[in-house]
């Protein structure tokens, strides 16, 4: 039976009647692929004033990550954007960043996926409460364990992520079998846990869930991605990459560098010589975080999420469970997603970048962001979003809007301060 959930299903139901989305279905049958028209960007500028705040939050975390580069996007629909590349390609280097350059989008991914299992759900491919165990074998523990257990990140088992750092930065260019990825999140697994009780981050979990919709479907999770997700919403510049280490580029583009700060011979973070890691394998983060983009892509793949503009349900962000406990209230995942305030996104770490992108469902407020190193930690790009969209949440309104009346559960001076804490060099 599948959970209910409850919280945000006001606000989805708002944006779904207030922006009046337009579906297209290109002949397919319910659930198969559509074209997805969102209502258009806004085309004025930010007011300079809120230009100049949201430049400096960014330059002071680039500054505190050690990033030589970042990308932004902020979208205020009632006021102006501000898309931007901050900084150059590579520390010390001469080359400028530029918007249209792709990175690696870590956990935006699993959304993705996750709006994979849903479309095949949608046509009765496969059913949210399917034990994982009917398209993976050799894995009893996990008979009570469903797909969108997987989804929500509810299903107990652990991560593989801290345990294999090391080895990524040292050999990125070995390509890891999902299984085996896999293996160390159940490794991780503790006993007794009843799934779908709690969430915890579990990338194992989403990387199992590309491995079981693709024997579903006998389909690649590239495929896949592509077919569900990329092509209804015309994200040219989105794709999940094969497992032959290179560096996160689609088609024709140019990539962000990517960089990791090493630890000198006394231990301490050398800040001044960051490693370049820009080509690596795919593999490593596949259904969880293997997804190449860029920020107008993600902009508007965030968009698209938030909104339920691609998967119709209004069920799947509502009664989100604590990320942590004691967290906020206002503060909670599911459904692939993060929930913050109004907010809904992602964020997430692979090597050589940090990337988060959120959006309010409302308002349409939208932000997206990478850093081009990625030892500060996911955290800290989290932060920067949600500092971005404190500040853009009160843009001057353009002649004939009003500046929404709700804003962030947060000040621009919170998480300000809270990434000057996280700074790693200084």
């Amino acid at each position: 039976m599948m959970r209910i959930r409850s919280g945000l299903a006001k606000a989805v139901s708002a944006l779904a009647t207030a922006l009046a989305v337009v579906l297209v279905v290109s002949g397919c049958s319910v659930g198969g692929p559509a074209t997805v028209a969102l209502p258009a960007l806004p085309t004025a500028k930010l007011p300079s004033s809120t230009v100049k705040d949201l430049t400096s939050a960014v330059t002071d975390a680039m500054a505190a990550s050690g990033a030589s580069g970042a990308i932004v996007g902020v979208w205020a629909p009632w006021s102006g954007s501000w898309v931007d590349g901050l900084g150059t390609t590579s520390p010390g280097g001469k080359t400028p960043v530029s918007t249209d350059m792709t990175f690696r989008a870590s956990t935006i991914t699993r959304p993705m996926t996750c709006d994979v299992l849903m479309s095949l759900a949608a046509q009765g491919t496969v059913q949210l409460d399917d034990s994982v165990t009917r398209y993976v074998g050799g894995m009893p523990k996990l008979k009570d364990v469903t797909l969108e257990d997987l989804c929500d990140g509810t299903s107990g088992i652990g991560s593989y992520g801290a345990q294999l750092r090391a080895s990524w930065l040292s050999n990125p260019d070995r390509e890891w079998n999902p299984e085996e990825l896999v293996s160390y999140g159940l490794g991780k697994m503790k006993d007794g846990v009843t799934p779908g009780l709690a969430w915890s981050d579990s990338d194992a979990g989403y990387v199992l869930l590309g491995i079981a919709l693709e024997r579903a479907t006998g389909k690649t999770l590239a495929s896949l991605v592509s077919h569900y997700v990329t092509s209804p919403l015309g994200l040219h510049a989105t794709a999940l990459p094969g497992d032959s280490p290179g560096a996160p580029v689609v088609g024709a583009s140019t990539a962000l560098g990517g960089y990791y700060t090493p630890k000198d011979a006394k231990g301490a973070l050398d800040c001044k010589n960051p490693t370049d890691i820009t080509d690596l394998s795919a593999s490593i983060g596949s259904a969880d975080s293997g997804v190449v983009s860029d920020i107008d892509d993600v902009g508007t793949y965030v968009r698209a999420l938030a909104s339920g503009a691609l998967i119709h349900d209004k069920k799947r962000f509502v009664n989100g469970l604590p990320v942590y406990k004691g967290a906020p209230s206002w503060f909670t995942a599911g459904g692939g997603a993060i929930m913050a305030g109004p907010l809904v996104g992602q964020y997430g770490e692979i090597p050589g970048y940090l990337t988060a992108a959120f959006s309010d469902p409302v308002s349409g407020l939208t932000v997206a962001v990478v850093l081009n190193n990625s030892s500060a930690g996911a955290t800290t790009a989290l932060y920067l979003a949600w500092e971005l969209a404190a500040i853009a949440s009160k843009a001057a309104p353009a002649k004939g809007q009003k500046t929404p009346a709700s804003g962030m559960p947060w000040t621009p001076e919170t998480y300000h301060q809270a990434i000057a804490a996280r700074a790693i060099c200084k």
